[in-house]
């Protein structure tokens, strides 16, 4: 029962069904984002709209390719980017999320082996890869920040102009903490505030749970994910307990994470290697003399474009066929592929993808019929025959695909982000436990520090909860640092080259220790080290103090005690204690005065009342602030405010270029647009009746003008020249188009004001017939404003019979609806005046009779009253003889 209730009151409570809006009107969201591709789920609380569901992207596509583009002076982003890559692979930036906070060297090998040839150099300060692009020169997480700015803007055009600026994003499990750090870097700079980094498979099993009852059984459940570049194996416990909620026992689901293992250099995209090099093969043997396209990045990139297509077909047909137009010196390149060739190029990969699973199962014991599901997440999965081996090991005829594969991660990872914002409250409840994928062990080094104090101690086991916090306490006077290290060289995240992550000073010890060395010091002097594993993952030192002891004999007034009092109070001394607090100074500190022994009684004088002098040794415990620098190096070395303020300078130069791009292409079109709709509307039988001929001729060749304009210099105009010209233009159309609208415009509008005319009379008559009530003057006033209405129409209809079309019509169909508008609301005003209520009077008898009642009971109290008098002069009067009769006997 206790690890229930530890386990409910860590739970995080999930939901399908929002119940209470947060009053601003704002909304949550979370960002998938993958090797190759990112998706963005969003909890909106407009009503009329599903609560959570996937953002398209302006191609209304469900997914975004994970890339950031530099070309002819423009950024572009996702589907923008993608349209380049053949033509200009140099340019189009792709793998970013697994090149974050990553060595230069790790960057140069994988950008190798995925044969992109991006002009990269070293960043000096922390040893990560700088990307020189036409625009500027980027790292990972500057590139990383640009999806995310994309991303919140998907999420704000899905829910319609809501701000979203909390998000929760994933990770794969391997990642470690310089990485993790590198996402929440990348995220702030794009402006967003990231409730917590989850784990893949933690979001998919939260997709996976929300909507099961388990309450009838516990189960096992095993996650398997292979995406682009890597692959991993989640095994999660899926059970229910018992909980007050209200007063009342309910049954609440809850999942915990027990293991997961992965490969971190296997997936889909190595499967498409093999083809690619497969393909490269047999087109340099067509070539001959020497050819290779492995050399020629634009051949590669096309090849790998046609490549990922061909898979796809694989997957669902037992050959495949390839064409790539202009591969190379302007040959063609085609080619086809069986199924069960691709299976022969790939088949180390096959065992290689079972190795996670088993993995998973050795390390936690169970045996494959102890598990209730083994659910196929990723792409890759779709692979027949990767199904087909996991079919095999795991002795069933059908794999689970119960869950979306592109998407249950968003949309797991957007019930969290609902969760633990503020304002949401969910009903539907399935407490979650995740673990930490690695362990994490502490180091303290520093000059005398003790042989046992400077030894390497596990601080955080494998799978240890998240969040989680906890403290380690030295013996020391001097300062020391701290160095925070993954457990073992077996298990590094992809591309570390060093077990220790972080590194910290810590100073102020050797200052507090001399200050208190000349005080009688009852224990060693310590540090207290606090340190948190986040909800994160991310294992880092918070705060330290040193720990001071010390015994003293003080000196103790007893106010207004006689000599008794002062001899009693001598004998029977007391225990005092004072709060804890931060040091000030000697006099005023942080004190823990935990026991008094012994005392000294001072002799007094014994005729006179005066103050008690008594000692008592007291302990003292005094908490000192260490301060904590952190000296971390390398790609985990945090960003300095100077290089983040550079950094966010850079990105929104780049938005405000972005948009001024965006706005002027807008306006680009909408002057082409204006220049074409235009023109075939003059040409048109309906503008000959409202223009002339020669005001028309002008206008055409006012929009040659302009047109000629917009294709020669206008190629290259900024936003604010296409306004200009737009201007112009619809100066000189707007009034045609205005009377071209009058023309049919203002004779339904006379239409609909006569037809109110007749109608205003056959509803004054039947006033007349069946409210009689109605105030005539009322009546007349709106009888008035009828003919009136009627005059004015009539007056400007034959003016407009003799106003020539290409002139300012006489009236518009405006005014003509203004004026009908009036005389409706006065009609209803003086329609909705209420019959009056008849006025009731009492029958005379009705009155006659109440009176008589109200004088017999007036009649009735007076009498009740006199007798009530008579009884108590009568009481009065006996007491009066009793009194009389006992006076005469004395």
């Amino acid at each position: 029962m206790p690890a229930k209730n530890m386990l409910f009151r860590i739970g995080i409570f999930l939901s399908l069904f929002l119940l209470n809006p947060i009053p601003s009107q704002s909304a949550v969201s979370s960002i998938d984002l993958g090797s190759e591709w990112f998706k963005v789920a969003v909890v909106n609380l407009k009503p009329g709209q599903p609560p959570i569901s996937i953002a398209i992207n302006e191609m209304s596509k469900r997914k975004t390719p994970s890339l950031v583009a530099f070309h002819s002076g423009s950024r572009l982003i996702g589907e923008e980017a993608s349209g380049i890559v053949a033509r200009y692979p140099n340019k189009v930036y792709s793998h970013l999320r697994d090149l974050i906070s990553k060595p230069f060297s790790h960057v140069s090998k994988t950008l190798e082996s995925l044969y992109l040839t991006y002009d990269i150099s070293p960043e000096e300060s922390r040893n990560v890869a700088v990307f020189k692009t036409e625009n500027g020169d980027f790292t990972a997480e500057e590139l990383v920040a640009m999806l995310f700015k994309y991303a919140l803007g998907l999420a704000e055009a899905h829910t319609r102009g809501t701000p979203v600026k909390d998000a929760v994003v994933t990770v794969p499990p391997y990642m470690g903490v310089a990485e993790r750090k590198g996402l929440l870097v990348a995220a702030e700079l794009a402006g967003i505030n990231v409730l917590a980094l989850v784990n893949e498979h933690s979001g998919a099993a939260l997709q996976y749970g929300i909507d099961k009852d388990f309450s009838n059984g516990s189960r096992h459940v095993i996650f398997y994910d292979m995406g682009a570049g890597t692959t991993y194996a989640a095994l999660v416990y899926f059970s229910a307990y018992n909980t007050k909620e209200f007063g009342k026992t309910v049954s609440a689901n809850q999942f915990q994470v027990k293991d997961v293992r992965w490969d971190a250099e296997l997936g889909g995209e190595h499967m498409e290697l093999r083809l690619v090099e497969h393909f490269v093969d047999e087109f340099n043997k067509q070539v001959g003399n020497g050819v290779d396209i492995r050399k020629s990045p634009k051949a590669m990139a096309k090849l790998k474009k046609q490549v990922k297509r061909t898979k796809e077909i694989l997957s669902a047909n037992t050959a495949a066929p390839i064409s790539v137009e202009s591969i190379y010196d302007d040959r063609d390149f085609r080619s086809s592929i069986t199924r069960e060739k691709f299976e022969v190029l790939c088949a180390d990969l096959w065992e290689k993808a079972l190795v996670p699973l088993k993995e998973v199962l050795t390390h936690s014991g169970l045996k494959i019929e102890d598990i209730y599901a083994v659910e196929l997440i990723g792409g890759a999965t779709r692979v027949p025959k990767l199904q087909a081996k996991l079919q095999e090991f795991l002795g069933r005829k059908e794999l689970d695909r119960h869950l979306d594969s592109d998407e249950a991660i968003a949309l797991g990872a957007s019930l969290h982000a609902a969760n633990i914002s503020d304002g949401i409250k969910l009903n539907r409840k399935l407490g979650m436990i995740d673990g930490s994928p690695y362990g994490y062990v502490i180091e303290v080094d520093g000059p005398d520090l003790p042989k046992d104090e400077s030894t390497k101690q596990l601080t955080i086991p494998r799978m240890k909860k998240l969040p989680s916090k906890m403290f380690r306490s030295i013996v020391h006077k001097k300062d020391f640092e701290v160095s925070l290290a993954y457990e073992s060289d077996d298990l590094l995240p992809p591309g570390t080259t060093s077990r220790t992550f972080a590194q910290y000073a810590v100073s102020g010890l050797t200052d507090a220790s001399e200050k208190y060395a000349s005080r009688n010091l009852s224990a060693p002097v310590k540090a207290n080290l606090h340190f948190s594993l986040s909800r994160s993952g991310i294992f880092s030192l918070d705060r330290a103090d040193a720990v001071i002891e010390i015994t003293e004999w003080v000196e103790v007034p007893i106010k207004n005690l006689t000599v008794d009092n002062s001899t009693s109070a001598s004998v029977n001394t007391s225990t005092e204690s004072g709060p804890s607090s931060t040091e000030e100074s000697d006099e005023k500190l942080n004190a823990d005065i935990v026991n008094s022994n012994t005392s000294d009684p001072v002799a007094n004088d014994s005729s006179t009342t005066s103050p008690v002098i008594e000692k008592k040794l007291k302990k003292r415990t005094f908490r000192v602030p260490l301060k904590i620098d952190e000296k971390t190096a390398g790609p985990g070395a945090p960003l300095s405010k100077e290089s983040f303020s550079e950094a966010k300078s850079k990105l929104e130069a780049l938005d405000k270029k972005d948009e001024e791009r965006r706005r002027t292409a807008e306006l680009k079109n909408s002057l082409e647009g204006y220049i074409y709709d235009t023109r075939d509307k003059l040409e048109s039988g309906d503008f000959v009746k409202i223009s002339t001929s020669q005001e028309r001729q002008s206008f055409i060749e006012k929009l040659d003008e302009v047109q000629e304009w917009l294709y020669t210099d206008g190629e290259d105009a900024s936003a604010t020249q296409f306004q200009e010209h737009l201007d112009k233009l619809k100066a000189i159309g707007d009034p045609i188009f205005f009377r071209h609208k009058e023309l049919t415009a203002r004779p339904a509008a006379s239409d609909h004001a006569h037809k109110y005319l007749n109608e205003v009379q056959q509803i004054v008559r039947g006033w007349e017939t069946n409210k009689s009530w109605l105030p005539k003057g009322k009546i007349d006033e709106v009888l008035n404003e009828a003919e009136k209405v009627k005059n004015w129409l009539n007056q400007k209809e034959a003016e407009q019979k003799d106003t020539p079309g290409s002139d300012m019509p006489a009236f518009t169909s405006e005014e003509v609806y203004v004026k009908v508008f009036d005389l409706q609301d006065k009609v209803n005003k003086v329609n909705k005046i209420p019959k009056p209520k008849p006025k009731v009077e009492k029958p005379l008898k009705n009155e006659t009779e109440s009176s008589k009642e109200k004088a017999d009971t007036t009649k009735s109290s007076s009498e009740e009253g006199t007798s009530q008098k008579e009884q108590t002069a009568a009481e009065a009067e006996k007491a009066s003889a009793d009194e009389k009769s006992d006076h005469d006997e004395l």
